[in-house]
């Protein structure tokens, strides 16, 4: 039995980080490699982190890979996910899979036919908070979910990101960009949808560049930014659902689900951990006493001074252990194909004024208990 996978990593911006500090964190991993289209940006980061830097073409061939980890920009993730399955290795890529639907069945045809795997981001999940939030769903403490509401907002990416043209262009936009961390938090506790409907629009036809080193230059905007869309689920909940870049605040909760007993309040789905909210028949919104979940315990510091818990790798290492194991992965091309489609569906009902049928479907994952996570840990 495999003791470690090896790792390679196509991609080193601003991501690349995340996974070559985190995965240490996790059994079963170790990146071995990394390439870029920008030699030089494989070099600074392979130096940073200790380990080899490779042209794409090299790593695809490195035989001491056995899953490389695509990180490159969405618009690049089909045809680089493609090439990982051709080499004969197993794919883990950052969100969105791929920025449509045709694209993702390709890629399952293509690993079926080579027996490989495909995983995807985003693992956030299986952080504590959603995970408690899942145990008490699954304890029946909402009865039956009827409806739910989320919203992620704000005014964009060009105020920080030194680069941020590709988030306005097809295959960026909120809904492809942060619509993964709450779609996939839906489907892990609600499960799948049947039919989207959507509003769409963009506030502004171009956006001016805040951050340095670009600071002052105008880019153009060729995708939606506003879209308000409404979900029908297989078991009959409908939630809303508001991604947007045209919202300078706003006071609403990151994700709350109705139920029959009782409603939920869950903290951002971009995020591990943060504080799980319920009322009762009374009600009376409380704090729900936190668990001892490893994957919501403070393990960072931001910016600004914040404890938080970053987990992320948690979807890369689970794979790494369902291909020992031959089992189910939790980040699964099944679930992540049906969210790309739950997106795609969104932004052409936004374009067409209908409503949108989904022909994929999945199931929920397995439930990931305090002790399972810690299982993943070093």
């Amino acid at each position: 039995m495999l003791e470690k996978l090896g790792i390679g990593i196509i991609g080193c911006g601003n991501i690349s980080t995340a996974y070559l500090g985190l995965a240490p964190l996790f059994k079963g991993l170790e990146i071995r490699a990394v390439a870029d289209m920008n030699m030089a940006a494989a070099e600074a980061r392979a130096a940073e982190y200790g380990v080899q830097a490779q042209s794409v073409d090299d790593l695809l061939a490195n035989p001491a890979l056995d899953v490389v980890i695509n990180l490159t920009i969405p618009d690049a993730h089909f045809a680089v996910s493609q090439s990982i399955l051709q080499a004969g290795k197993h794919v883990y890529s950052e969100k969105p899979l791929t920025l449509g639907l045709a694209d993702g069945l390709a890629l399952r045809d293509l690993a079926a036919a080579k027996g490989l795997r495909v995983g995807c981001a985003p693992d956030t999940f299986l952080g504590g908070a959603h995970q408690q939030a899942r145990a008490l769903i699954d304890e029946g403490r909402l009865g039956t979910i009827t409806a739910g509401g989320a919203a992620v907002m704000s005014h964009g990416m060009e105020h920080w990101h030194p680069n941020p043209d590709f988030f306005f262009l097809p295959g960026g936009g909120p809904m492809l960009d942060m619509g993964p961390y709450y779609i996939a938090n839906l489907i892990n506790l609600i499960g799948p949808v049947k039919r989207v409907a959507a509003l769409t629009s963009s506030a502004s036809a171009t956006r001016t560049i805040s951050s340095e080193p670009r600071k002052g230059q105008t880019i153009p905007v060729k995708t939606p930014t506003n879209i308000h869309a409404l979900l029908e689920f297989a078991n009959g909940a409908t939630v809303n659902l508001s991604t947007s870049w045209d919202v300078w605040s706003h006071k609403r909760v990151n994700m709350e689900l109705y139920g029959t007993e009782g409603s939920l309040f869950v903290p951002d789905p971009n995020f591990f951990g943060g504080t799980v909210e319920f009322a009762g028949p009374d009600g009376v919104i409380a704090p729900v006493e936190p668990w001892d979940h490893p994957f919501g315990r403070p393990n960072y510091t931001t910016q600004r001074g914040e404890a938080m818990a970053n987990y992320r790798a948690a979807g890369l290492a689970d794979m790494a252990v369902a291909l020992i194991e031959g089992r189910d992965q939790r980040c699964s091309l099944e679930r992540t194909l049906h969210g790309v489609e739950v997106m795609a569906a969104v932004l052409t009902s936004g374009e067409t004024g209908q409503f949108v049928t989904l022909e994929t479907t999945c199931t929920r994952p397995a439930a990931l208990s305090p002790a399972e996570a810690q299982a993943l840990l070093v």
